[in-house]
């Protein structure tokens, strides 16, 4: 899900995140240090965008690479706690399947599942 105020797009379930990770990251409040990513993020492309903006970048390399990638495993660690937020969203079925149609009403129950989730 991407957006500036008031427009909000929600990317296909059959796209690959990759493809608009320029676009969130473009998105993100204040300067970044550092990328933490999963394998689905291996692209060279996106790799030498974000050393050109001197972002220090997590992510494992893909079995199908010729050489190696070195991977900070202490820092690749960190991942794991956003994976228990996107977990914690997914157990209300509203979100793990996408149910809203519109890109607003997603938002909104996303927002409103973030609430009970994490101050109740």
């Amino acid at each position: 899900m991407i957006g500036r105020p008031g427009v909000i797009h929600l990317t296909p379930g059959n796209a690959s995140d990759v493809k608009i990770a320029p676009a969130v990251l473009d998105k993100a409040p204040g300067p970044m240090r550092r990328l933490i990513a999963d394998k689905g993020y291996d692209a060279d492309w996106l790799r030498q965008d974000l050393h050109e903006q001197d972002i220090s970048v997590v992510i494992p390399g893909t079995r199908a690479r010729k050489r190696k990638i070195r991977l900070d495993k202490r820092r690749y660690c960190d991942r794991g706690r956003v994976e228990a937020v996107f977990c914690r969203l997914k157990d209300f079925r509203r979100i793990a399947t996408r149910y809203d149609k519109l890109a607003h009403d997603f938002a909104s129950a996303l927002a409103l599942a973030a609430v009970i989730a994490f101050c109740c």
